[in-house]
């Protein structure tokens, strides 16, 4: 191609594919200006106009906007700095859309009614920095004002739950629900009790001391016997119970009487509130954790039979 050569508007567009009349309106804004025009007044473009419109065609199919690709074509930036800042912008465009879907994808799971709806993309919507504020201000407003544990507070901390910027549908409910759960003061009651045992020494956690057999053999009894329809208050669960008190007496050094059942309702009481076990629950889900299995299910049916029997 001889670089003296001059196009017609109809070549050029021929040439890069761009319309005539998108080529003219590129003329009249200054972007692409004709190199000259022919004798009876039309417009001519050399071989730099060409070139100018092929570039500004491949930027306007990557979305930017014709300022901007005027300061590149006068040199005022290089493509790279606003391919750059342009990729940015998508990134964080591409993230709302994926969010977008996610929250969708919920609405017409669980068919939401439009207060629900609402709620879920005001939750959504708050920038990562937002959703660690309000983390933040549960966790200030549970244990800021008491004697916590700081090991308590800082695993809570640690796990702060982070949505991804492509949330699965089960991760946006997961965040809807947590949201409500960390606002509502009777939770963060239930919070600051189980931080008040920790700091006066008491262990919460019935099931390791109990150790990893002990719980296994809770575990699958339990499970059998609400499998098999079998009441906690009905009398075909005092054998279960009884086997159970036996077992755990043994392991804790202590009579298996009333006073000791008793005390094991209490510990699993206090070891599992459900709400408690709930957040950490959602808190996995949203960070895209492994759930660990939990006795929680069990655990009502174990309580309300321990109690029953020392009542009778």
């Amino acid at each position: 191609m001889d670089v003296t050569t001059l196009y017609s508007i109809g070549e050029l567009s021929r040439r890069t594919g761009v319309p005539v009349r998108t080529i003219r309106f590129y003329s009249d804004s200054g972007v692409v200006t004709p190199t000259t025009r022919s004798p009876a007044g039309y417009r001519l473009y050399d071989l730099d106009a060409l070139l100018r419109l092929e570039l500004l065609r491949t930027l306007r199919e990557l979305g930017m906007d014709l300022a901007t690709i005027q300061r590149v074509l006068d040199r005022e930036l290089s493509v790279a700095e606003v391919a750059a800042a342009h990729a940015d912008a998508m990134d964080v465009q591409i993230r709302v859309l994926q969010l977008r879907r996610s929250v969708l994808r919920v609405v017409a799971g669980r068919g939401s009614d439009p207060e629900e709806t609402k709620l879920m993309h005001r939750l959504t919507q708050l920038s990562g920095e937002e959703r660690r504020r309000l983390i933040d201000d549960f966790i200030e407003g549970t244990f800021g004002t008491m004697d916590a544990d700081p090991a308590a507070v800082a695993m809570v901390r640690a796990a702060t739950p982070d949505l991804p910027d492509d949330p699965s549908s089960e991760q946006v409910a997961a965040w809807v629900e947590l949201a409500g759960l960390v606002g509502d003061e009777d939770f963060r009651a239930r919070m600051r009790r189980t931080a008040g045992r920790q700091a006066a020494g008491r262990p919460l956690d019935i099931e390791s001391e109990a150790g990893e057999e002990l719980m296994g053999v809770t575990r699958q009894k339990v499970a059998e016997a609400m499998e098999s329809g079998i009441d906690p208050l009905d009398s075909r669960a005092a054998p279960v119970i009884d086997d159970l008190v036996h077992r755990f007496a043994e392991v804790f050094a202590r009579t298996p009487d009333v006073e000791f059942r008793a005390w094991m309702a209490q510990r699993f009481e206090e070891a599992h509130d459900s709400r408690v076990d709930r957040y950490w629950r959602l808190v996995w889900i949203v960070n895209g954790w492994q759930v660990v299995p939990s006795l929680t299910p069990v655990y009502p049916w174990l309580i309300q039979a321990l109690r029953s029997d020392r009542d009778a």
